[in-house]
């Protein structure tokens, strides 16, 4: 059985349901009991057209739940418009499915939780902590969202700011190794930046591509994370920081400067450095403070304080890091870094293992763990 066919096909499928009047609700409900049943029966009797099998058994269980709500019997008539068995259009739909499910009748937080959810493959959990809210919050955020657009009939597609904030957000999912849907994601806003002439549609693109090209330097063999300032820099991937540089300019140039342009030109002055000693923290401070003024996010004040730190010294960075909410996700881990380049090999230590306890995935936790040893076993001898 290959989940990962399963999954590329579920958008494809969704939206024929849609197309054919199913509200959202209902047709992710039909689309995950076909893929239920797909992993019961396909292993002993594939079928030939994959996605034509998914439509027609998908179709079937959203016609039972309809006959089975008396409220709902209306709709009995389509009966005879279920898709005959054969071959499928092998169109790819993922990237209207993203555009349709940010619909108008949602909140733009709610639209892009909703799509994450149904679309992005992402859990309520991934969802919940890329927000910094509980997972239960959330929860009951995407659960609203369903009942609103129940009914709704999906012909009025939401604006390209919500696609491109679900975009991102599953590019950085996909990016930190637990689901692996960066290259997804990246394909996803190649097509939309086809298709819309806009610089926040490009920067998207050159930051996913500038932080892709160093995907095959962010681990060691063993599967443990490696640093950017070790990471080994003839690794990276040449071509794609071209491109990314290359559509970021483009984009810069026409002085519309958006989130996503000021990210991807930290990640290009990452990537111009030929070693991490030669990086401009100066210009990176600067940058984060662009960003800064147009999103006033707290992780973006964050990572700005370890540029800070970088560019003026450890106790200047814990000076702006001091401004900054000590629960928020990877606040220990930075607070770690800049004592231990301050001295206070004591702190950092404690620091570090504070962080890996907080850690969302084993790779990080297991990275934070043999800093805090590592730390340790200096302070020992």
């Amino acid at each position: 059985m290959d989940e990962v066919l399963l999954r590329s096909l579920t958008p494809s499928v969704l939206t024929v349901l849609v197309r054919r009047g199913a509200d959202f609700a209902a047709a992710e409900d039909a689309v995950q009991d076909a893929l239920v049943e797909a992993l019961r029966v396909w292993a002993a009797d594939p079928p030939q057209d994959a996605k034509g099998w998914l439509v027609t058994v998908a179709w079937r269980k959203f016609l039972d739940a309809t006959r089975a709500d008396a409220a709902r019997r209306r709709r009995e008539d389509r009966v005879e418009e279920e898709p005959a068995p054969g071959p499928a259009s092998a169109v790819d739909d993922t990237l209207q499915l993203y555009f349709l499910c940010a619909h108008p009748s949602l909140t733009p937080a709610s639209a892009v939780a909703l799509t994450l959810r149904a679309v992005g493959g992402l859990t309520t959990r991934q969802i919940a902590e890329a927000y910094l809210v509980p997972e239960g919050t959330m929860a009951q955020r995407i659960s609203r969202a369903k009942r609103t657009v129940s009914g709704v009939r999906f012909d009025r597609p939401g604006d390209v700011a919500t696609v491109l904030r679900v975009l991102y957000l599953v590019f950085n999912e996909g990016y930190s190794g637990d689901v692996d849907l960066a290259a997804e994601a990246i394909r996803l806003t190649r097509q939309l930046a086809a298709r819309v002439d806009h610089p926040e549609v490009a920067g998207l693109l050159a930051l996913m591509l500038l932080h892709h090209a160093r995907r095959a330097a962010r681990t060691a063999s063993d599967g443990s994370l490696v640093p950017l300032a070790e990471q080994d820099r003839g690794r990276w991937d040449t071509a794609l920081i071209a491109e990314g540089v290359e559509i970021l300019q483009a984009a810069l140039a026409r002085d519309r400067l958006g989130e996503f342009q000021a990210q991807a030109a930290i990640a290009a002055l990452h990537a111009d450095a030929p070693t991490a000693e030669e990086t401009d923290w100066v210009q990176i401070v600067e940058w984060y403070d662009e960003l800064t003024r147009l999103t006033d996010n707290p992780v973006v004040r964050l990572n700005r304080a370890v540029a800070v730190g970088e560019a003026d010294g450890p106790r200047a960075g814990l000076a702006a890091l001091a401004a900054l909410d000590a629960s928020l996700p990877r606040h220990a881990a930075v607070a770690a870094y800049l004592h231990e380049r301050d001295g206070d090999l004591a702190t950092a230590a404690r620091l570090y293992a504070e962080a890996a306890h907080k850690a969302p995935n084993l790779a990080e936790r297991d990275h934070l763990t043999r800093q805090a040893a590592r730390l340790n076993a200096r302070r020992c001898r």
